[in-house]
């Protein structure tokens, strides 16, 4: 039976609840030692003299849920890990904000600190998601990934 590829893609901000919900979950999971969190933040970045207010993400769902999931197995192929939960905002989220969500867990901490970095720079290496940055001045530009 083929695995259901998981969609990854949040509306609006990823808030404080659904990180706190998405741990307390694992509370239940007593072979579980060890955690390991990556919450990737929306930045008041000041380019060219204009303040970035939000980002508004657009992505190509279907092929970037597809890529994730490519990842997403390799990940538990090469690590040791109990479980993961990825997410990433699709429409517009203010400075401020939390617009990605990677959380990894396993028995040791060995294999959620290996693991995170790789899945995290993958999945912005390798994922189609796009965002503008809007400006306060009302003005936007695409944003450069770094």
């Amino acid at each position: 039976m083929k695995e259901k590829i998981k969609n990854i893609f949040v509306e609006g901000a990823i808030s404080p609840t659904k990180i706190a919900e998405s741990i307390a979950h694992h509370q239940s999971k007593t072979k579980i030692g060890a955690h390991a969190i990556f919450l990737g933040q929306v930045r008041a970045d000041l380019i060219d003299g204009k303040t970035v207010s939000a980002i508004e993400y657009t992505a190509q769902t279907e092929i970037a849920n597809q890529v994730c999931h490519e990842i997403r197995e390799a990940a538990f192929s090469k690590y040791e890990l109990s479980c993961m939960h990825i997410y990433h905002s699709h429409g517009q989220v203010k400075a401020g904000e939390i617009c990605f969500f990677v959380f990894v867990s396993s028995a040791h901490r060995d294999p959620v600190f290996n693991s995170l970095s790789k899945l995290v720079n993958d999945i912005k290496a390798k994922l189609p998601i796009f965002g503008k940055e809007l400006f306060e001045d009302q003005t936007h530009q695409w944003k450069v990934n770094q």
